[in-house]
């Protein structure tokens, strides 16, 4: 059986044709098709739309009354869907929410907006910059970098890169303690660390075959990972920091790498968004644009 819709717009044609057969070649259905619709019509509305016979087709009152009315709704219909399809051929232009570990979000993730938003003007970003997990629900999140597994079925994600993880110390303090040669000696010099807003505890330090430490009493804890390397740029303690933070001072030698043979396997650096239906073309313009570009080495380097 025909939705309303379908049948509705079967009649206004039919109403304004000479007869069945015209609006059915019109249409490009049959005419029996045609038909079909307008008894289904008329048994629906209890009201009979035409007069016919075997010579002749012609609307009632109660036809011409329903047409006049129906045009305009199938019309509006009509309209609603041209526009959707009109929005594809439109340029990219919107407002976007986005999150990302903040010192992700203050470098990589801004250079490449910038970039993109020289493509397409009309696009408008609003950034959440936090190094926890952000509540995409309740902050209404269109699309998200996270290092770390994602666990949640309700996102689309694309791994674009991996995050190495480095134990770090300031050249003036490494001659002051001197370079540890064991995680025990390591473990007796003063360190900075980052707060889980989630326990309220140092977030662990992460090792090889996924052994975890957790400092008792850091010199200095934070509440970013940036607040963390600013720490150990000062001196005041070993740090273990992700690569997109580490890498940049390594190559200055502001920082220097400690026990490398006990770093952990990297992370799985992702861009994800939630998994919602339809994909507006502004949030998959930038989705697709941060794939590519975050997959780019020169771009987010892996190594010092």
């Amino acid at each position: 059986m025909l939705n309303r819709l379908e049948m509705l717009r079967i009649f206004c044609c039919a109403a304004e044709a000479r007869n069945f057969k015209e609006a059915a070649q019109q249409l490009g259905i049959s005419p029996q098709a045609v038909t079909r619709a307008i008894q289904q019509l008329e048994s629906q509305l209890g009201e009979l739309l035409f007069h016919r016979n075997t010579r002749q087709c012609r609307v009632t009152r109660a036809g011409e009354r329903l047409a006049a009315q129906a045009r305009l709704s199938v019309e509006g219909i009509d309209s609603l869907f041209r526009q959707a399809e009109d929005s594809a051929t439109q340029p990219v232009e919107g407002h976007v929410r986005l999150t990302a570990p903040e010192a992700i979000g203050q470098a990589s993730l801004v250079d490449s907006l910038a970039r993109l938003r020289q493509q397409h003007p009309g696009l408008r970003f609003e950034l959440h910059l936090e190094d926890d997990e952000t509540n995409v629900v309740d902050e209404q999140i269109d699309i998200g970098i996270r290092h770390g597994l994602i666990r949640d079925s309700r996102f689309v994600a694309r791994q674009v890169a991996e995050v190495r993880f480095f134990m770090v110390a300031a050249p003036a303090l490494l001659q002051q303690t001197g370079r540890p040669q064991s995680l025990a000696e390591l473990q007796a010099q003063p360190v900075v660390s980052t707060i889980d807003q989630r326990t309220g505890r140092p977030w662990p330090w992460f090792f090889r075959q996924d052994a975890q430490w957790i400092p008792r009493e850091p010199a200095l804890l934070g509440n970013s990972t940036q607040a963390e390397c600013a720490a150990a740029l000062a001196g005041l303690g070993f740090a273990q920091l992700p690569g997109f933070i580490a890498i940049p001072h390594l190559r200055q030698g502001t920082l220097c790498e400690v026990l490398p043979a006990l770093a952990p396997m990297p992370w799985a650096l992702s861009v994800y968004r939630p998994q919602r239906s339809p994909v507006p073309p502004r949030i998959r313009a930038v989705y697709d644009w941060l794939v590519k570009d975050f997959s780019n080495p020169d771009f987010f380097p892996a190594s010092p």
